[in-house]
């Protein structure tokens, strides 16, 4: 899927929270949105998923799904939910099931199987790490890691062209956190998909991401699409002088 922001802007208020002219994801990219706290990640999220309207401008979803072209502006039109998947916290979850329970609702709502959601859990089994499903617990009483995990699995069972995911290393121990970017590698390479993740752990989202977006007060200030090491390089840099006060 291709996405495209043209002209989009959010204010708060006083303050802006999002000022983009004109930003394009392409087909089977990952990308990186990073920036400090207040730099607009999670306000984009939001209104790319129609959660928050836009003060002016529209984010547009294009590409192929079972070879038929598809294209919409996502505050006009659903049809993008169809092969779009996001998880930006847990409000997204429905705390009084079962993790159980939730994907079979999940499946049940994307006309999935109960014997292909099993084969589909399965592909999860090192990242759930036997500690979400047969526990017998509502995904309320669940520490904030499993949570987690359970809405990005969620997000992922119905095979997205276009996954986003909000801090998805968030409250992760470091072996998930690793099963995480194991997960990710390989959903891209195997569905082609589109996916954009949101975080402060530089050193997982650049590992993952071949494309890093920095955002700050709302707007697009760097779009680095190079090297490994001159990537990195660069991001550090530009903290180190957020830090110390010399940008």
């Amino acid at each position: 899927m291709n996405l495209t922001i043209e002209n989009l802007t959010k204010s708060f208020g006083e303050k802006k929270a999002l000022d983009i002219e004109r930003y394009s994801i392409h087909s089977g990219e990952t990308i990186g949105l990073v920036g400090n706290n207040g730099a607009g990640k999670t306000t984009l999220f939001r209104i790319i998923l129609d959660l928050l309207h836009a003060d002016k401008g529209c984010v547009t979803i294009d590409g192929y799904v079972d070879g038929k072209p598809v294209s919409c502006d996502t505050s006009k039109s659903e049809s993008w939910k169809a092969y779009t998947g996001a998880f930006v916290d847990a409000g997204f979850l429905i705390d009084y099931l079962t993790p159980e329970e939730y994907f079979r609702f999940l499946a049940k709502i994307s006309n999935i199987s109960d014997e292909v959601l099993h084969d589909r859990l399965l592909q999860f089994d090192s990242f759930m790490n036997g500690e979400v499903l047969g526990q017998k617990t509502l995904i309320r009483n669940l520490s904030m890691g499993n949570k987690q995990k359970v809405g990005i699995i969620g997000a992922m069972l119905h095979h997205p062209q276009l996954l986003l995911l909000d801090e998805p290393f968030n409250f992760l121990d470091p072996t998930s956190q690793l099963a995480m970017k194991y997960l990710l590698e390989t959903y891209s390479k195997e569905h082609k998909a589109t996916i954009i993740v949101s975080s402060h752990n530089l050193t997982h989202t650049l590992d993952i991401c071949s494309r890093i977006t920095l955002l700050e007060h709302g707007c697009i200030i760097k779009d680095y699409d190079r090297d490994y090491a001159l990537l990195t390089s660069e991001i550090e840099e530009y903290f180190r002088g957020q830090q110390s006060g010399k940008i």
